[in-house]
């Protein structure tokens, strides 16, 4: 009895523990938003929403808007899928005949957006200023891709929101080599439909 007053008294003057404080919400995307819905065959994979960012990357993200607002993307596929490190989209068609761009762009590797998990960057030859449509994410903290460590490096122009489990799934799709290209879905992953999520948001910059 003594013991337990003694506890009840202990409790009393012990002073409050107020409960953690709520964290704050991620701040809500400012820069163009693009939604890529994708499946393989009649099996839905799902939804990678992407935010772009035009203040870093003004010429490629209008450059990807306009491939989007055009319809492009519609019927591509994720042609060249390497786990433990990209997949890459935006050009071909599920029998791999190569889709009419609108030419290259000037690279904007040198941006400061380096090429982590979930991000978004532009395909290129080995010309720095060569990327057009094709476009790839990253499925791990890919920093050697990264102006500077990577030489001329990779634009990276935006980062997944949404459906990273989708890319995750993407790149667990058997590959195998046909023709000249390697690293091919056995079945066609297709981008059924891309389209902006917030298309009152301001363009980016003009091309210079």
């Amino acid at each position: 009895m003594l013991l337990a007053l003694a506890l009840a008294l202990a409790q009393a003057a012990a002073p409050a523990v107020a409960p953690p404080a709520p964290q704050p919400a991620p701040p809500a995307p400012t820069g163009p938003v693009v939604a890529l819905e994708v499946a393989q065959g009649r099996t839905v994979f799902g939804t990678v929403t992407i935010v772009l960012d035009p203040e870093k990357a003004p010429i490629t993200v209008r450059n990807f808007l306009k491939y989007v607002r055009s319809g492009h993307y519609e019927g591509t596929v994720f042609h060249r899928v390497i786990p433990g490190f990209m997949v890459q989209a935006g050009g071909f068609t599920p029998e791999l005949e190569e889709k009419p761009n609108q030419g290259p762009i000037k690279s904007e590797a040198r941006n400061g957006l380096r090429n982590s998990r979930g991000t978004l960057a532009m395909a290129r030859t080995n010309n720095p200023d060569s990327a057009d449509s094709q476009f790839f994410i990253n499925l791990r903290d890919n920093h050697r891709l990264d102006y500077g460590i990577g030489g001329a490096g990779y634009t990276v122009f935006g980062r997944v929101i949404e459906g990273m489990d989708v890319v995750d799934r993407i790149a667990m799709v058997p590959t195998a080599s046909r023709g000249t290209h390697e690293n091919v879905p056995q079945m066609a992953v297709v981008i059924k439909k891309a389209r902006e999520v917030n298309p009152t948001a301001p363009d980016a910059a003009p091309n210079p």
